[in-house]
């Protein structure tokens, strides 16, 4: 039988676990599982990685980094790499990215259907807003992001705003 002193010690160590473990799920950091193949090969669908809050306090993405943020174009959160960012030039010729002029080496972009011609393939030159960048999903051709983006007046959008960012994604410390 449960005694009141149980009972009130337990709600104690209940509300002090809650007053640690939720402020480090808002503020610092939170497990996510991946929900999608857009980020193959660097993320598999059901990986749990952590989502950083933190790091991005201090400091836009930088190029090459991989986000989650809410979705421009819809009530989605999404997980993308940070391809350019304020300021930058971003162009695509034939699936192929071209940063500020220059070709980018990408070996973490996957094309499943390098044949084919997809909505996304050829854009640009577009230069990033201020407090914007420019994400791609790493699987190309299977991804929903910055080059196929569409408002619901069928308007394309390009960039996710920074005020949608809301952390790194990193890989588990423990998992590598």
């Amino acid at each position: 039988m449960i005694t009141a002193r149980v009972l009130r010690r337990g709600l104690f160590l209940l509300g002090v676990a809650l007053a640690v473990v939720l402020p480090v799920r808002i503020w610092v950091a939170e497990p996510i599982v991946v929900a999608s193949a857009s980020m193959l090969p660097a993320l598999r669908v059901g990986e749990v990685m952590v989502l950083d809050r933190w790091t991005l306090r201090g400091r836009g993405p930088r190029r090459g980094e991989i986000v989650s943020f809410r979705s421009p174009v819809g009530d989605l959160d999404m997980v993308k790499r940070v391809i350019a960012v304020p300021g930058d030039e971003v162009q695509i010729k034939h699936k192929a990215v071209y940063l500020n002029g220059r070709l980018q080496d990408e070996p973490y972009a996957l094309h499943t259907l390098p044949r084919a011609r997809l909505d996304g393939d050829d854009l640009g030159p577009l230069t990033v807003p201020p407090d914007s960048y420019f994400v791609l999903g790493d699987n190309r051709d299977q991804s929903d992001d910055s080059s196929v983006w569409r408002d619901p007046e069928g308007r394309r959008v390009y960039f996710v705003p920074r005020a949608a960012l809301q952390g790194l994604v990193r890989a588990l410390p423990w998992a590598s």
